[in-house]
C-alpha cells in the first residue's frame, strides 16, 4: 500500500551507486565493503559493511518512484529440496555477486539468485545436525560460514555448498569457549569470528578462514589474577569484580554467562574487533547480585581487541553490576562524524536500556557526554552507588501511572499495570503510591540519592528489586535488544528500533523478570542526531521492533523496515513517515537488504516468523521476498500481497487456556494457583497463575463472582490475607475482599478484561467476554456484485478504491459502531474504512487495498460482515455472508 509520497527529496549521497571494494587473496576477490563505506552492488555482510551501518548507497528506489515498487519474486525456502516443515528464522540474509545466502527455518543454507529467486544450492548436512535458531551467515575467501549441532563451525564453497571444512572449537588450555549456536559468523581479511550464547561462560573467537584453526579467544567471563591495561593507562583485574570465591570454590564469573549474543564489527584501519558480552547470569540468579559484588566484568561491556590477535584495547562496561538483565548486545554500530567540528571515529553502543551511548573507538572514551547518576540502592543486593545514563535520553526513564479509565485505552505506550511498586487506584481510578502496600517490606534496605524527588520507587531505570517484584522500564525485551540499527551517511542519523514492555524483577523470577500480564507490548523506531544525541523523530508503530526488525537505510533518504505483523515499511528517513508498505503473510524477524543485478536494485526481506515477544500468535512462515521497480511477480490468490498474519497477542498473554464459565460457576478464585487443592502452597499464592482460573471465557451478558476463598472452601488451607480483583485499564472494578468475601460484576460488553491483586500483583486473570453470532441470511449484498480489486497499473500500489457492502437490518437492532469483514485467506478481519446506518440499512464501506490480498479470484467467493449492535438495549452481533465475483 502507497502511504504517502514526499515533496522532495533530501540531497543524495555521492557515494550512490558504489560497489564492495576488496584485495585479491589466492586469486579470489573478497567480497566485502572496504571499511565504513556504503555499500552498493552487494551487502555481503549481515550488517551491511564491517561497521554494521546497513546503510546503502544504491538511489534507484526513491521516494518519487515508490510507487512503482512492486515484488519480483518470492522463494519458499523450507520447499527447496531437501525440504523441512519447520518455520520461524532470525536471520539477515547477505548478498554478493547477486546471489542471496540465508539460513532457512531449521539451520541449513541456501543460495537463492537475486534475480530469479531460484535455489542454487541449498546445504544439510548429514552426519550431524543444524542449529535452529540462527542469525546470518558470512562470506569471504570463497566460502560461507556458519554454524551447526555440536558446537561445530562450518565453512561452504560459496559456488557449490559442499563442506569445506567442519571444526569443533576449543580454546589452547581446553577450556570450553561455549555454545557455538546461533550468532551470525563475522569475515573479514582471513579471519572468520565467532561468538557463543546460552553457555556459562560466553567468548568471542576467531579462526583462520583457510582451515578454522584456532587464532584466538576472549572471555566474558575473565579469569582472576588477569590485569587488563587499556590504551588510556588505565588498568583493572577483571577476575576480582566478580567478589570473592564461593566457600565451595565457584567462581561467579565462570557462571556467569556474560553472553556475546550478537555479531560484533571491524574498524579494518585501526585493526580492532568490537564485541559486546550480555549481563551477568550466575550465583545465584541473573537478578540476585548478593553473592557477585563488584561490577562483573566483562557482562554489560563492549570490548574492543585487536582483530588479528584478540589482544585486548579497552572496554567499557554500560551497566554496573547488572541485576536487571538490561545486556546492551546489539551489533556495535561503527561511523566517522563531526562534533563540535571535529571528525571523530565512533561507535555506537546501547539497546536494551534505551540509552545510545557514543564512545571513541579508538579509546573507548565517551564522545558525547554521559552522567554516572547516583541510584537507589538495596543494601542486600550490592547495587553499584552510581550508573552511567547518556546525558541525552531516548526513551522515557520512569513508566507511566495513569489513570484507570474506559476513555484512555490503550493510554500512554509506557504506561504501568496497576497495583506494581504500591501503586493502587483511588475511588476514581488514578494510581496512587500506597506506603503500606507489599514494598513496605523493602524500605529498611533502601537508600535513596541525595535530592531524590520521591521517597519511593516509580518503575524507574535501575530501581532495586530483592524478593517482590518492582516493575521498571524498560525490560529484557525491551529498548532495542537485539535488532541492528543503521547508521545514514546522507542524514547524520542514527536509527533505533525499540520495544516497549516492562517488566516486574524479583529473585526468584524466571526467564530474567516478568513482563506484567495485560500490558500492551508495542514499540516503534526513532532517529537521533549522530553528533548531539538529539531525538529528531520518533514513530511508534504498534508493535515490538527489538527483536531483529533493523532498519536499512539509503542514500535516496529510504528506510526499509519490517514488522513481525508481516509488514515491510519503506519511511521517509528524514521524517520518519511511513510512505509504503507491503503484507509479506508472515512474520519478519530479520533486516532487509538491497542489492543491484543487471543494473536493477532490488530490495529483499526474509519473512519467516518467530516467537518474540507474541509468542505462538506471530504467523510463522519460510518466505524469501525481493522487489523492484515495476515487479510483477504475483501470488496464489492474484494479487501481489501475502494475505493478512494472524492477530498478535498485543497485550501479555495469561497463563493458561480459556475455561467456559458453565465448567466453574462463573466464579474465579482469587490467590490460588489451584481450585481443588487444599494445601499449604496453595494459600494466598503470588503465583503468575493464581487467579482460578486465569482465563474465563462467558458470553456478554454473564455475571462473573470473584472469591477470596476462606474457611468455606478450604478447610486445611484458607487464605489469610484480603485479595483485590482490580480491572485495568478501563478500571471498571476494584474490588478488595476478606477470606470469604466475594464480588459480583456483570460484564455487558465484549472485550477482554484483565484484573490482578493488590496484596502481590503477580497473580492475573482474563475475563474474555464474547458475543454469539446471529446469522442473517440474505442481509448482505456488495454494490456491485462483482467486485474488481485489480491494479491498472500492473502493481499492488494502484490497488484503489472502495467496497460498498449493505446490510439489511432487522427491526429492533441499532448499529453500535464496529463492522468488520471476515475474508476466506485471512484469520485478521478486514476494519471498515466508513460506516453508515439507518433504521433499516448499514452501509459499510472497505478499502479494496485491505480486501484484495485477503481473498482468491472466483465467481462466488464468501465474504461475511460482521457488526456490533444494540436489541433491547443489550450487546449483540449480526453476521451475514454474501458471495460476490472477485476478478483482479
Amino acid at each position: 500500500m502507497l502511504l504517502g509520497v514526499a515533496v522532495s527529496l533530501a540531497s543524495v549521497s555521492a557515494f550512490a551507486e558504489v560497489g564492495g571494494g576488496g584485495s585479491d587473496v589466492e586469486g579470489f576477490a573478497q567480497i566485502e565493503p572496504e571499511g565504513l563505506a556504503p555499500t552498493g552492488a552487494d551487502m555481503p555482510t549481515v550488517g551491511g559493511n564491517l561497521g554494521n551501518q546497513h546503510y546503502s548507497g544504491l538511489t534507484q528506489i526513491t521516494q518519487h518512484n515508490l510507487d512503482r515498487l512492486g515484488p519480483a519474486w518470492r522463494t519458499h525456502v523450507s520447499a527447496v529440496e531437501p525440504a523441512t516443515d519447520d518455520v520461524g528464522q532470525q536471520t539477515t540474509p547477505i548478498v554478493a555477486e547477486g546471489v542471496i545466502y540465508l539460513d532457512t527455518p531449521n539451520g541449513q543454507v541456501i543460495a537463492v539468485d537475486g534475480k530469479t529467486g531460484s535455489a542454487k544450492w541449498k546445504w544439510a548436512p548429514q552426519e550431524f545436525g543444524t542449529n535452529g535458531t540462527r542469525r546470518g551467515v558470512s562470506i569471504g575467501d570463497g566460502k560461507i560460514y556458519t554454524l551447526a549441532d555440536g558446537d561445530r563451525v562450518v565453512a561452504l564453497d560459496k559456488d557449490t555448498g559442499e563442506e569445506v571444512w567442519v571444526v569443533q572449537p576449543e580454546a589452547p588450555n581446553g577450556a570450553r569457549l561455549g555454545n557455538i549456536d546461533k550468532v551470525a559468523t563475522v569475515y573479514h581479511d582471513g579471519v572468520v569470528y565467532v561468538h557463543t550464547n546460552d553457555g556459562s561462560r560466553g567468548a568471542v573467537f576467531a579462526l583462520n578462514a583457510s582451515d578454522g584453526s584456532y587464532i584466538w579467544h576472549f572471555f566474558g567471563g575473565p579469569d582472576r589474577g588477569v590485569v587488563f591495561t587499556d590504551v588510556n593507562g588505565n588498568s583493572v583485574d577483571a577476575g576480582a569484580t566478580w567478589g570473592p570465591l564461593l566457600p565451595d570454590g565457584t567462581d561467579c564469573a565462570f557462571e556467569g554467562r556474560s553472553t556475546p549474543w550478537m555479531h560484533g564489527a571491524v574498524d579494518p584501519e585501526l585493526g580492532m574487533y568490537y564485541m559486546t558480552f550480555g549481563n551477568s547470569d550466575s550465583c545465584t540468579s541473573s537478578q540476585n547480585g548478593s553473592l557477585r559484588p563488584g561490577d562483573n566484568l566483562f557482562s554489560s561491556t563492549m570490548v574492543a581487541v585487536d582483530a588479528k590477535t584478540g589482544e585486548y584495547k579497552w572496554h567499557y562496561q554500560s551497566i554496573h553490576h547488572d541485576v536487571w538483565d538490561m545486556d546492551n548486545v546489539h551489533p556495535p554500530t561503527l561511523a566517522d562524524i563531526v562534533v563540535d567540528g571535529e571528525t571523530r571515529r565512533v561507535v555506537f553502543y546501547g539497546s536494551k536500556s534505551g540509552h545510545h551511548f557514543v564512545l571513541d573507538r579508538t579509546n573507548g572514551r565517551p564522545v558525547l557526554p554521559v552522567v554516572e547518576q547516583p541510584m537507589i540502592q538495596d543494601s542486600r543486593q550490592h547495587h553499584a552507588p552510581t550508573q552511567p545514563f547518556p546525558a541525552r535520553r531516548m526513551l522515557p526513564e520512569c513508566l507511566v501511572w495513569e489513570k484507570l479509565d474506559p476513555e484512555n485505552i490503550p493510554g500512554h505506550p509506557w504506561r504501568a499495570v496497576p497495583n506494581y511498586n504500591g501503586y493502587q487506584p483511588d475511588a476514581d481510578g488514578n494510581l496512587v503510591f500506597n506506603p503500606d502496600s507489599y514494598v513496605a517490606a523493602d524500605e529498611p534496605y533502601l537508600t535513596y540519592p541525595d535530592g531524590y524527588p520521591t521517597d519511593h520507587r516509580q518503575g524507574c531505570m535501575y530501581d532495586p528489586q530483592w524478593d517482590l517484584p518492582i516493575l521498571s522500564t524498560t525490560s529484557q525485551n525491551g529498548g532495542g535488544d537485539w535488532s541492528n540499527h543503521s547508521y545514514s551517511h546522507n542524514t547524520n542519523l542514527v536509527y533505533f528500533p525499540y520495544g516497549t514492555n516492562p517488566v516486574a524483577h524479583w529473585n526468584g523470577a524466571s526467564a530474567n523478570g516478568q513482563r506484567a500480564i495485560g500490558q500492551y507490548q508495542t514499540g516503534g523506531i526513532l532517529a537521533y542526531d549522530a553528533s548531539t544525541g538529539e531525538v529528531r523523530w520518533t514513530n511508534h508503530l504498534g508493535t515490538d521492533m527489538s527483536h531483529g526488525q533493523g532498519p536499512l537505510t539509503t542514500a535516496s533518504d529510504l528506510l526499509f523496515v519490517g514488522q513481525i505483523d508481516g509488514r515491510l515499511l519503506a519511511m521517509d528517513a528524514v521524517t520518519g513517515d511511513v510512505l509504503w508498505e507491503f503484507q509479506t503473510g508472515s512474520g519478519i524477524a530479520g533486516a532487509p537488504i538491497t542489492y543491484t543485478v543487471d543494473g536493477e536494485q532490488y530490495v529483499a526481506v526474509f519473512a519467516a516468523g518467530a516467537t518474540n515477544p507474541y509468542g505462538g500468535s506471530v504467523t510463522q512462515g519460510d518466505s524469501l521476498w525481493a522487489f523492484k521497480l515495476d515487479g510483477a511477480y504475483t501470488t496464489e490468490s492474484g494479487s501481489q500481497e501475502g494475505p493478512d498474519t494472524a492477530p498478535l497477542s498485543i497485550r501479555r498473554p495469561v497463563q493458561g487456556g480459556p475455561v467456559d464459565g458453565d465448567d466453574v460457576d462463573n466464579t474465579v478464585y482469587l490467590a490460588r494457583g489451584s481450585r481443588t487443592a487444599d494445601s499449604n502452597g496453595q494459600q494466598d499464592s503470588t503465583l503468575q497463575r493464581a487467579m482460578q482460573p486465569t482465563h474465563l471465557r462467558v458470553p456478554v451478558g454473564t455475571t462473573v463472582t470473584f472469591l477470596n476463598p476462606g474457611r468455606e472452601t478450604f478447610a486445611a488451607f484458607p487464605n489469610e490475607l484480603p485479595h483485590c480483583a482490580t480491572q485495568y485499564f478501563e478500571g471498571l472494578f476494584n474490588a478488595r475482599l476478606d477470606p470469604g468475601e466475594s464480588f459480583e460484576f456483570t460484564f455487558d460488553r465484549a472485550g477482554e478484561y484483565f484484573f490482578n491483586d493488590c496484596t502481590d500483583p503477580r497473580p492475573a486473570g482474563k475475563i474474555e467476554v464474547y458475543l454469539e453470532p446471529q446469522d442473517v441470511p440474505g442481509a448482505l449484498r456488495f454494490v456491485p456484485s462483482r467486485l474488481n480489486l485489480g491494479a491498472g497499473t500492473g502493481i499492488f500500489t494502484g490497488v484503489n478504491g472502495v467496497v460498498t457492502a449493505i446490510l439489511d437490518i432487522p427491526a429492533g437492532y441499532v448499529f453500535d459502531g464496529d463492522a468488520v469483514l471476515r475474508t476466506p485467506l485471512s484469520e485478521t478481519p478486514v476494519p471498515a474504512a466508513s460506516t453508515r446506518s439507518n433504521a433499516n440499512r448499514l452501509i459499510v464501506q472497505f478499502d479494496k487495498a485491505d480486501i484484495d490480498n485477503n481473498v482468491p479470484e472466483g465467481d462466488a467467493v464468501p465474504l461475511t460482515l460482521v457488526a456490533n449492535f444494540l436489541h433491547n438495549g443489550v450487546q449483540a452481533q449480526l453476521t451475514s455472508t454474501a458471495t460476490p465475483e472477485i476478478v483482479k
